[in-house]
């Protein structure tokens, strides 16, 4: 009898181990194969209208992937340009791809159709340049009025050392500079929401307890004074006012420095250090339904752990805010930039070098499509004057889902400080008073008690099913509480 439970526990353990949800089952990777000598460490990737797939690497090359959308046997890589500096952001315009360098903005043109660029013209190189290695620039697609916008990274980590470094610009299609936000420290990528609005993405260091991603608008004040420093140029002037913003305090918070500072514009979504990543970088999201129900989600990479989070956004009282949710893990190398193709496709690049990354490759390049099975996930996590709603991919278990002991949190802030990134500081607890599941199972209105302005506030969600007995792929949300809606 001993025997023949042992046999039927070890059955059941495997029956229930094979049961349990797993991220291939909705997400599948291919892994685009690279000849030996191409050493493809990308920094921007862009689809050509030929469906040829252009991709730009740090050492300042930009190769083409023809078939991308295919199988990786049927695709070839091939050379387009070389001799770039580290370009990080390319993308398609009006027959011409630009490239975002270190030094300038250029648009390239294969002419003669022979597959290699044979045009390169300077399209603004406004800014400075020494040879110091942080000095990168990233560049977003045009925004709708026609404007490339470029974050340029400090001297180092403290200093701004050349002109405009710390700052983000636009340049437009004229090649007119145009000096838009002050505070910038290290990018790692930028780009647009599906409203038009523009984000970067900003790592730990000085003034940045932890990396996240901020909403750039003109006039706006991103938290690194360094910056400042280039006040006095005419064309500062011109487009940002005579004078610079309240240098903030040092070993303060960032709501006692929002009022101190008018122009400072506080992280829009706080990725906590160790927990989503070390650096994160570029981002892309679902215009469509073909990468399952997460359209309009900001899908946010990091460069060290090799990961991409969803980053799920609202605006209140006139702020960004919102979620950060684990997505996908398993990248080859250190993830950079991204791209989402219409046809259902995410494109993800990336290198290891400098860093080092849980990917475990120099540099690899990924492509994600959907199974389209559902994983059972927070779909959306949206604040209330007393809590939070939140709203889910599968239909809810309501016993579970309705029970208060489902769910815990704890909140946190940082220092914002000129020292490099913080500790978690101000813990608090706050308390899941009441679950109340709606009519239609598919959200939850949860009452907490303790929200604290200025906080992330990480909801684990552990003891949720889904009304099939599916446990979330992903309990874990990381909630930037910027500001608390009226009642």
């Amino acid at each position: 009898m001993k025997k023949f439970t042992l046999i039927a526990g070890l059955i059941l353990a495997g029956f229930t181990s094979q049961a349990q949800p797993k991220q291939e089952d909705y997400y599948k990777f291919t892994r685009i194969p690279l000849p030996e000598n191409v050493v493809l460490e990308a920094g921007g990737i862009a689809m050509l209208p030929n469906g040829t797939l252009a991709v730009s690497t740090r050492r300042g090359d930009i190769y083409t992937v023809s078939n991308p959308l295919g199988k990786a046997d049927d695709m070839k890589v091939k050379l387009f340009a070389r001799g770039l500096h580290e370009p990080l952001g390319i993308h398609w315009s009006d027959g011409w791809l630009y490239a975002t360098q270190r030094c300038e903005v250029t648009r390239i043109k294969d002419e003669d159709g022979d597959g290699r660029a044979d045009i390169f013209e300077t399209v603004s190189d406004g800014w400075g340049i020494n040879g110091d290695y942080h000095e990168y620039a990233f560049g977003s697609q045009f925004d709708p009025d026609g404007n490339m916008w470029v974050v340029l990274c400090l001297t180092g980590s403290f200093n701004s050392n050349t002109p405009y470094r710390g700052w983000c610009v636009r340049v437009n299609k004229k090649g007119e500079m145009i000096p838009t936000a002050s505070g910038i420290r290290s990018p790692g990528g930028i780009g647009l929401n599906h409203l038009g609005d523009v984000f970067y993405s900003d790592n730990q260091g000085p003034w940045n307890g932890s990396s996240s991603l901020k909403h750039l608008a003109p006039g706006s004040f991103q938290s690194h004074p360094a910056s400042f420093k280039w006040w006095d140029l005419p064309l500062v002037k011109k487009h940002m006012g005579p004078n610079p913003p309240v240098v903030p305090n040092s070993k303060s918070r960032i709501p006692a420095e929002r009022e101190r500072v008018k122009e400072y514009v506080p992280p829009a979504c706080v990725l906590p250090h160790s927990k989503l990543g070390n650096s994160t970088s570029g981002f892309a999201f679902a215009n469509n339904e073909k990468f399952g129900p997460f359209k309009n989600q900001l899908l946010v990479s990091d460069q060290s752990h090799s990961n991409v989070s969803r980053v799920v956004l609202e605006k209140v009282n006139g702020v960004y805010q919102g979620a950060a949710i684990l997505f996908m893990t398993g990248f080859g190398s250190g993830n950079i930039p991204s791209y989402y193709d219409p046809s259902g496709a995410l494109f993800v690049g990336g290198s290891d070098r400098g860093w080092g990354a849980r990917g475990g490759k120099r540099f690899a390049l990924d492509r994600v499509n959907w199974t389209g099975k559902v994983p059972f996930e927070i779909h959306e996590m949206r604040v209330k004057p007393d809590g939070f709603e939140l709203t889910f991919t599968h239909e809810v278990d309501s016993k579970t889902a309705g029970d208060v002991a489902s769910y815990s949190m704890k909140a946190w802030t940082y220092i914002l400080q000129s020292n490099y990134g913080s500790p978690e500081v101000d813990h608090v607890t706050p308390k899941v008073t009441a679950a109340t599941v709606a009519a239609d199972n598919k959200s939850v209105r949860l009452k907490v008690d303790g929200l604290v302005k200025g906080h992330v506030h990480h909801l684990v969600s552990g003891g949720i099913r889904s009304k099939d007995g599916l446990p979330l792929l992903h309990p874990n949300a990381y909630y930037t509480l910027n500001e608390i809606p009226n009642k």
